[in-house]
């Protein structure tokens, strides 16, 4: 039998060398991150999620007449579990626009992380209104101001992580 061609004949090095890392390619820098930019966008995100989470809160309490947060006396507004629940909307889309940071930084592929990330901190979010003791509209209601606000997250740190990268400038950049 045979050496394949090309293969084992006149091959004296036992071991192929392999490269490791970027050297190996240099066209695959990893791209860099506009901190600025990203967390710019990340607090205006905020700002949309927590009004976000105000509008809906309005809507369900005002239009719909569903009492979610607060007893059914405190009106459409409702009362300071309303501001809690915009800060904890503003707060975690802070938190969230550090982890794209962080994924950004660190790993390969990070959008397809983050998104796997949101879509299961959003079912979190969907499923906890479920687990306390109120009526069903409450429940369901809540739920879906949950999945809104997260869907606003992720949907729009998307963007702005996108707008944040910058490609890797080096030898043969731009060339094509």
């Amino acid at each position: 039998m045979s050496a394949p061609q090309g293969g084992w004949a006149g091959n004296h090095d036992p071991t192929r060398q392999y490269p490791v890392g970027a050297e190996a390619h240099p066209g695959s820098q990893r791209p860099s991150v506009d901190a600025a930019k990203l967390w710019a966008g990340g607090f205006g995100t905020a700002v949309v999620a927590a009004l976000v989470a105000l509008v809906g809160i309005l809507l369900v309490r005002g239009v719909f007449g569903i009492h979610i947060l607060s007893p059914s006396d405190a009106g459409a507004y409702g009362d300071a579990t309303t501001t809690t629940y915009a800060f904890g909307a503003f707060g975690t889309a802070i938190l969230a626009t550090g982890v794209v940071h962080m994924l950004l930084l660190l790993m390969p592929r990070p959008m397809s992380f983050f998104i796997w990330i949101m879509l299961l901190v959003i079912a979190v979010g969907v499923l906890i209104p479920f687990t306390v003791v109120a009526d069903l509209e409450s429940q369901i209601a809540t739920a879906g101001l949950n999945f809104v606000i997260g869907i606003c997250i992720m949907s729009l740190l998307n963007s702005v992580a996108g707008i944040a990268t910058r490609e890797p400038r080096g030898p043969g950049a731009g060339v094509g």
